[in-house]
């Protein structure tokens, strides 16, 4: 910590509340546009901190504007809030007392973090420049996701920057990362029904096997990465469920594939589609089989504004040494945090939060994902960090 660093020891008084609140959330999750009491009792802590707070926002959204004694931009953080259809399995005090919904990614954290921001700045009006917006995101987890929706009624009406953190255990605890450009990649997931004819396994040349037809298309679909992507753009294709036949000495009449999509880019986003949707066609008529094709269209590739991706390395830097902050490499998983940095500059950051010794090493989505809670602490001294540079650089930049 710095010597004029008089943020981080503010924030470490409001560590115990952190840590409260997070496992306050932990063991009372919600799902996906299902946050109401969750909404509810975010809205009561920030009330009680003297926070004008405006609920039902998109949903189950809320947010919060604290300004500041001095003018200035008006810049958003945003934390998400809905957890995941998973039985917890951690044996720990504040471990899930809801049947198979857990916060197995964090979101409980990220709430918490954002929730001492706000008694922070709330308890400092005189140190923020303009508008500081807090935005306490439902339904991250299940696309169509929460941020368009909160788009839509104006969460970012007059946003000048945004910026976001994920706690993330595949980083050890005191790591902070970004990157400038595609961070995290886009996500979609297609379903494919193959239809042929049934018939006696003894007997294929009177059926039409929907299996044979299956995996000569499973086959063919890896060719897509591998011979019609541009190497130096980054995608994959993957089958994650095949699902066909009943018995040893029947043919299948049906076929059912599930898969995913990730890339960093739209056009090439758009060309794997095209192309799996005439590798379909095409099989299926050269066997002489039915199909039905369903693609889901997910979130958008996460791109980090490259100014303020340069902020994020100048700020962490400043604050936790140059040891501390990587240059990360993109990252195939999604987040709708790519809609805000659609519409306003801003950057997503990941913060360490693995430690072994804690039993934070399982993975994000895992029955026993735990995080270290003082990761917490990083994020939000990262995310005052990154507002309050924007903010000296915005009221320069106007009086010069």
């Amino acid at each position: 910590m710095q010597t004029e660093d008089l943020i981080s020891p503010a924030l470490q008084q409001l560590y115990p509340n952190m840590v409260r609140w997070r496992r306050h959330l932990h063991q009372y999750p919600e799902l996906s546009f299902h946050e109401r009491v969750t909404s509810s009792w975010i809205a009561a802590q920030l009330t009680e901190m003297g926070c004008e707070v405006q609920t039902n926002i998109g949903g189950h959204g809320l947010v919060a504007d604290i300004k500041g004694d001095s003018p200035g931009p008006v810049v958003a953080l945003r934390a998400d809030m809905d957890a995941l259809p998973i039985q917890d399995e951690k044996k720990c005090e504040y471990a899930s007392k809801v049947p198979n919904v857990m916060h197995a990614c964090g979101h409980d954290a990220h709430t918490a973090t954002l929730l001492a921001i706000a008694a922070y700045y709330c308890a400092n009006r005189s140190k923020v420049n303009g508008v500081r917006r807090l935005v306490f995101q439902p339904a991250e987890e299940v696309t169509p996701g929460g941020a368009m929706p909160m788009i839509k009624e104006g969460v970012l009406n007059g946003v000048d920057a945004i910026y976001g953190v994920h706690l993330w255990t595949p980083l050890p605890y005191g790591i902070i990362s970004s990157k400038p450009g595609p961070f995290m990649s886009a996500a979609d997931e297609f379903v494919i029904d193959i239809v042929g004819q049934g018939g006696h396994g003894g007997l294929p040349h009177q059926a039409v096997d929907a299996i044979m037809i299956g995996s000569a298309l499973v086959q063919a679909i890896q060719t897509i990465v591998s011979r019609s992507v541009n190497p130096l753009h980054p995608a994959v294709v993957s089958i994650g469920s095949f699902q066909a036949g009943s018995t040893n000495n029947i043919i299948a009449e049906r076929c059912t594939l599930k898969g995913t999509v990730r890339s960093f880019d739209e056009k090439t986003r758009m060309m794997i589609h095209e192309r799996l949707e005439s590798l379909i066609t095409h099989t299926c008529n050269m066997y002489g089989a039915k199909f039905d094709y369903h693609m889901r269209i997910g979130y958008p590739p996460v791109v980090n504004d490259k100014t303020e991706a340069e902020r994020f390395f100048k700020v962490g830097e400043r604050l936790f040494g140059e040891a501390s902050v990587m240059h990360s490499e993109a990252i195939t998983v999604a987040e709708d945090f790519s809609y805000y940095l659609e519409k306003v500059p801003g950057c997503f950051m990941f913060v360490g939060a693995g430690n072994e010794q804690c039993g934070a090493s399982y993975s994000h989505h895992h029955p026993k994902f735990d995080l270290d809670e003082r990761a917490m602490l990083k994020a939000a001294r990262l995310l005052i960090g990154m507002a309050d540079d924007y903010a000296a650089e915005f009221v320069k930049n106007k009086q010069e």
